[in-house]
Parts: C-alpha cells; sequence; structure tokens
C-alpha cells in the first residue's frame, strides 16, 4: 500500500492510497469465499463453486464491491496510522479507480480553538417594555378566538367568511376543484392565488363570477410561478364575524376565576410580561454567546457542518411529522440540495457556538454531579402520568441519556457565568485564578 499525502487544510488532511495488486487480490479472494457461502448456484453445493463460475454468476461488479467495502475501512486505519493521523470524525472515501485501486480520502482533524479574553465581554440588556396597546391587542385576540359567525345578508366584505364552489384549471389541468369549502376572505390572502380574496369583495349569496389570476413569481410551487389559472366561483354563504362584548362575563367566558374584566387584563399582562422577559432572556444569551464567538478563533473540519445539518433535518422531519426526507422535500417543495443550502448558515453557527462554549467548559473546569443529574430528570418527567413517568426514567437514566444530561447541564452552567460576566456582575475566574498565583 503506498500512500501520498496530498495537503491539508480547513482541518482535513488529504490523503490518496494505492493498494498493491496483491492486498486487492487476498480480499478478493476472502470476498469470494465469504458471498459463495451464502450464494445458490446450480450444481454447486454453497461454498463449493469456483471463483470463476461465482463470478459469472453474480458478476465481477459485485464481487470487487464486496473486496472493496471490506478493503478501504481497513486500508484506511493502516493510512491514517503511518502517518501518524488522529482522526476527529468519519471520513469521505472517493475511489478513484479501480485497476489497479486507488482511493482518496479527506481525513477531518479536530477542531482549533483559541478563545480571546470572555472574561472582559460586556453585553446590556435590552429592558423588557410592555405598553397598554400590548395588552389590548392581546385580549382583542382572545375576542377573535371566542367569536361567532353569524349569516349576513349584504355583499361579502373583508374579513367575512364564505362558503363557496370553486372550480379552476391551468393550462387545461385542475388547479383547485372543491364544492362548499369555507374561506376566510382576508386581505392580500395569497392562496390559492393572490388576488382571490379581492375578487369575492362584493359578491352577494348565489351570485357566480368568473375571473383570471396571474401567479408571480415566488409563489409557493415555483413550477406554477408565471402561470394564469381560471377561475369559476359560486358564493353559497357569507357570515360575519360577532366579537363578545368587552366585560366582566367576557372574562369569566376565557375563565371562571377570572370575575371581572380587570382581573382579565392584569392576567393578560403578566402573561405577556413573562413571556417578553423569557424572550428577551433568550436573546441575550445569544448575544452574549455571540460576543464570545467573535474574539475566538476557530478552525474546524467541514464534515461538523454536514452533520449538524443532517441534525437539523430530522428535527425538521419530526416536526413535520414526515415520514422520509423525500416526503418533506415535496411539502416544503425543495430539493435536497436547495435545504442543506439554506440550513447550512445555521449549522455552522451552531457548530461554532458549541466548539466554543465546550472550550469554556473545558477552560473553567465546569462539573456536574450525580445529584444535579437526578434533579434534572426529575424534572424532565415531573408532568408525565406514572406509567409514562417510569418509562421516562428507564430511559434517561441509561449512561448515554445521562451523559447526554450531563452535557447540557455543563452547556447551561457555562452561559450562565458568561451571562454574569456580560452583565459585569460575575466573578472574573481569570483575575480570581491569578490573584491566588
Amino acid at each position: 500500500m503506498k500512500v501520498t499525502s496530498e495537503k491539508t487544510e480547513n482541518r482535513q488532511t488529504f490523503l490518496t492510497v494505492e493498494m498493491e495488486p496483491e492486498e486487492v487480490e487476498e480480499s478478493l479472494e476472502r470476498s469470494y469465499h465469504r458471498l459463495a457461502k451464502k450464494t445458490n448456484i446450480p450444481g454447486f453445493r454453497k461454498g463449493k463453486a469456483p471463483r470463476a463460475i461465482l463470478e459469472r454468476h453474480i458478476g465481477k461488479e459485485r464481487l470487487l464491491e464486496d473486496t472493496l467495502n471490506s478493503l478501504l475501512p481497513e486500508a484506511y486505519e493502516k493510512a491514517v496510522k503511518e502517518q501518524n493521523i488522529e482522526p476527529f470524525a468519519r471520513p469521505q472515501i472517493e475511489i478513484a479507480q479501480t485497476d489497479p485501486v486507488i482511493f482518496k480520502v479527506a481525513v477531518p482533524l479536530a477542531p482549533t480553538i483559541k478563545l480571546g479574553d470572555y472574561h472582559c465581554i460586556q453585553v446590556a440588556p435590552e429592558p423588557v417594555e410592555l405598553s397598554e396597546d400590548d395588552v389590548s391587542a392581546a385580549i382583542e385576540q382572545l375576542r377573535h378566538q371566542h367569536a361567532t359567525w353569524e349569516p349576513a345578508e349584504r355583499p361579502v366584505d373583508f374579513n367575512d367568511l364564505v362558503v363557496l364552489d370553486v372550480e379552476s384549471n391551468i393550462e387545461d389541468k385542475p388547479f383547485v376543484n372543491q364544492k362548499g369549502a369555507q374561506y376566510q376572505v382576508i386581505r392580500e390572502l395569497p392562496l390559492p392565488a393572490p388576488g382571490f380574496a379581492e375578487q369575492l369583495v362584493g359578491m352577494r349569496r348565489g351570485e357566480e363570477k368568473e375571473f383570471k389570476l396571474q401567479i408571480p413569481s415566488g409563489y409557493p410551487k415555483d413550477e406554477l410561478a408565471g402561470k394564469e389559472p381560471s377561475f369559476k366561483v359560486r358564493v353559497t354563504e357569507i357570515k360575519q364575524e360577532k366579537l363578545p362584548e368587552l366585560n366582566d362575563e367576557f372574562a369569566q367566558e376565557i375563565n371562571p376565576d377570572f370575575k371581572s374584566l380587570d382581573l382579565l387584563r392584569e392576567k393578560v399582562s403578566t402573561n405577556l410580561r413573562l413571556r417578553a422577559e423569557e424572550k428577551a432572556r433568550i436573546d441575550f444569551e445569544e448575544r452574549v454567546i455571540q460576543a464570545v464567538v467573535d474574539v475566538t478563533e476557530i478552525e474546524f473540519p467541514p464534515v461538523l457542518v454536514e452533520m449538524e445539518t443532517d441534525w437539523l433535518i430530522n428535527q425538521q422531519l419530526r416536526r413535520w411529522q414526515a415520514g422520509n426526507l423525500e416526503e418533506y422535500l415535496s411539502r416544503v417543495n425543495k430539493t435536497e440540495e436547495e435545504l442543506r443550502k439554506e440550513l447550512h448558515p445555521l449549522a455552522t453557527k451552531r457548530v461554532t457556538q458549541s466548539l466554543t462554549l465546550g472550550r469554556i467548559a473545558e477552560e473553567e473546569k465546569f462539573e456536574v454531579s450525580d445529584a444535579e443529574i437526578n434533579d434534572e430528570i426529575e424534572n424532565m418527567t415531573k408532568d408525565a402520568g406514572k406509567d409514562k413517568k417510569d418509562e421516562l426514567n428507564e430511559y434517561l437514566n441509561t449512561p448515554q441519556a445521562r451523559k447526554s444530561i450531563e452535557q447540557v447541564l455543563i452547556t447551561r452552567k457555562t452561559i450562565q457565568q458568561l451571562v454574569e460576566i456580560a452583565k459585569g456582575s460575575g466573578i472574573n475566574i481569570k483575575t480570581q485564578k491569578e490573584e491566588q498565583k
């Protein structure tokens, strides 16, 4: 085996490995015996067919593929040992040619992280502002949620709820066709096509109307952009929204404990402030972390971003309850390449922040006790029913799950320390250590 180190960049070492014919032949022979034992060939017992017969039966390509599947990982391990390389993650292996067997490897190396003086970062928290208008807007939303819809004997207006029959096509192909469809007439609503809601305004119950609309670029389905669907609609019902009166009875309808409208406003105000404070806390932590990243010099192999992108995609599949990637891509009308490109900046940011926080945790020697992990597990399972709680406890107490929880808690401690430093109220650990010396 001949190994050539081509170059090292972006925390990757690029190798070219050329296999000796004898090594390939030995591996081919092992693959032959392995495949012969599990291949049915007429006229031969399993494992007894000559190699030439097996090759004709399954094809030389299949034998070579099986050979390379076992040969390349072994050769890769030998190559990195020979070059004194410590891989940080899985390599990217590309077969350059098969006669002789030559493959190229991109070996990810451990990230390099040079922390800046994060002990001196300063970030000003943004004040939480909540006005009476915000409270009134939230209460107005509650009124809409508890509104009723009543028949209206007048032409359609914006915000009405209409029942209509729709027939439409694009280039003689069906587009939207439905009887008894419920549709709220919201100004500038882009579906089923921009301008559709505006066409309904002014129509009366029982009236029919035909019209065409132009679908602009940027439409959710790119393949329809620029096309002109034709519509035929018939309005069968018109309903208008009736909002409940803003009084004590309305407050009790929201919650029987709210005996007056003033109590409702007080509760809404408290909830809004809590949400605003939580959002401000998360935003502040994000700005603090970014401030630390800005003074950190960091370099890592691209495969970490690819792995993080895979994780983000899997999260979206679960959120959309999609069975597989193809189903999800169909729903969002994107190619896999487009999706990965879209997620690349976020994945890069997450990797950069994670590596930086991890390095600070090592620097500060943060630790988590078993008791802290147990408390976190108790907090995670407190709202589960008994059967579900037992099941969760069993899973969360596995070594792998406890290790993951430990890492989460260490990260939490790290962020909290950085937040205290940024506010100017934290203990400057670096100065403290220097004073001790």
